[in-house]
């Protein structure tokens, strides 16, 4: 639901002066001395436009200061979202986004990069698709990775930041010079650290307060690069007690199947996206921890929708006062 508050509300008692300051100067009529023959022959001319338009200026300055008053206040509005209580499981997805991620894989009748295969599964998988119920109770984080390692989002259930995350993830593409294809960089982004991501997601996942906690690894090559071999990243979320799921996009998955089972997860080898789904139904079946509600608001500022007419009206009345508008005496 849309909220709405005056930050600093007190600001509107100025009004109740301002208002009478503005009446009384709308009222108030200056009188002319001006030494002329005959002024009832003046009476007799029509009123101009300027003579009309410099009434309102009065009002239309009282109007600028009203604006600036409301925008003292800090008129705010937010988006609030309230969840009273729930029960869920603490999920860290790894994507891998090396270079080979770029390789095609048959979805139904059409063919698309194995990373974006990877990225619409997980958003059905977070949001609902398919046969998938989606996941708002869960907290769920994600973390990419090449040679090195992305923390990209932590565990939230913010889920519409998360997808907006996800698909800032891409693949970096060759350097379009043949010369620079030894450059160091290029270089990092065509080897696979898995090791080292899993041992990043362990480390966001061990002080979770949750029943259940699962690594999603999803990669389709060996580990080539890393500090932290693949069985000792596997070996430390087992003591953690934190479930390892892989899914290898190899029809051989070798070193992931053993990490998997190392932790008491599964492996799935996949050629295609249905090994996604069947790994978010397994997860459907974890043990879920109860988790209590929090309302929460993120506001944006509307003062200055109200500062900038208010100036503008102002500086109006104040350059139209001195020039077209202006009066004698």
């Amino acid at each position: 639901m849309t909220g709405f508050r005056l930050h600093d509300p007190w600001w509107l008692l100025a009004l109740i002066p301002l208002g009478l300051l503005a009446l009384r100067a709308a009222q108030r009529r200056r009188v002319a001395a001006v030494l002329y023959s005959e002024v009832s022959l003046l009476a007799l001319l029509p009123k101009t436009a300027a003579q009309r338009g410099r009434r309102l200026l009065p009002w239309v300055r009282g109007a600028g200061f009203a604006l600036l008053v409301g925008a003292l206040a800090r008129p705010q509005c937010g988006q609030e979202e309230f969840r009273v209580r729930a029960e869920g499981i603490a999920i860290l997805m790894c994507l891998d986004r090396s270079g080979s991620m770029q390789e095609p894989l048959t979805v139904g009748e059409t063919r698309t990069s194995r990373l974006e295969v990877a990225r619409r599964a997980f958003r059905d998988f977070v949001t609902g698709g398919g046969a998938l119920p989606g996941r708002p109770d869960d907290r769920i984080g994600l973390i990419a990775f090449t040679g090195f390692v992305e923390d990209k989002c932590p565990l939230t259930l913010d889920h519409h930041a998360l997808l907006r995350i996800l698909d800032t993830v891409q693949i970096t593409p060759p350097p379009a010079d043949p010369s620079e294809s030894e450059d160091p960089r290029w270089s990092e982004d065509r080897l696979t650290a898995i090791g080292d991501a899993v041992t990043a997601a362990i480390d966001r996942l061990k002080d979770a307060e949750a029943k259940s906690r699962v690594v999603i690894l999803l990669s389709d090559g060996q580990q080539t690069a890393g500090v932290v071999a693949p069985s000792e990243a596997a070996r430390a979320a087992q003591a953690l007690g934190i479930k390892l799921y892989t899914i290898s996009l190899q029809h051989d998955p070798g070193v992931l199947r053993e990490m998997a089972q190392a932790t008491g997860g599964r492996c799935f080898a996949a050629t295609d996206a249905q090994a996604l789904d069947d790994v978010y139904a397994e997860i459907d079946r974890l043990e879920k921890s109860p988790t209590l509600g929090r309302l929460y608001t993120q506001y944006h500022e509307l003062f200055p929708y109200l500062m900038f007419p208010g100036l503008g009206s102002i500086l109006l009345v104040v350059v139209l006062s001195s020039t077209r508008l202006r009066a004698l005496p």
